[in-house]
């Protein structure tokens, strides 16, 4: 099952910022919204896999 998570993103002078809203802690600057987008994801990902483990 796939969870959906949202993404908050603005461009603030030259820079993208965001966060995802339902994981505090998860958020990234960059150059681009497309490298702040992967950079989201990339975020998401260590975040759920450190909880996974917090979990086992």
């Amino acid at each position: 099952m796939k969870t959906p998570f949202t993404a908050i993103y603005k461009q603030d002078g030259d820079w993208w910022i965001g966060w995802i809203e339902e994981m505090p802690g998860v958020n990234a600057q960059d150059a681009t919204k497309e490298e702040l987008f992967e950079s989201l994801r990339v975020a998401l990902t260590e975040a759920l896999e450190l909880n996974l483990k917090s979990w086992a």
